[in-house]
């Protein structure tokens, strides 16, 4: 992990074309602002864990009888 120190109003270079500009700090909380191209998916980490957690969780809820008749049902 690359680890760099900025300050307001600096930022940061990915590839030729993903920005990364500190817009504020306040109060321990540091505001980013990400210049990117629309083809370029930027998520926060925690949601993509969150989504990942209910994927494992909904799957946990179904029998292996219940995703066979699914299967079943899909072929028809």
């Amino acid at each position: 992990m690359l680890v760099l120190a900025r300050k307001l109003d600096e930022s940061i270079i990915i590839g030729d074309n993903i920005n990364i500009k500190i817009i504020s700090i306040d109060k321990g909380v540091v505001k980013l602002g990400i210049d990117a191209p629309r083809d370029v998916s930027i998520i926060r980490n925690e949601l993509l864990e969150d989504v990942k957690d209910l994927n494992i969780a909904a799957s946990k809820k179904h029998s292996h009888d219940d995703l066979s008749l699914l299967s079943k049902i899909i072929k028809k």
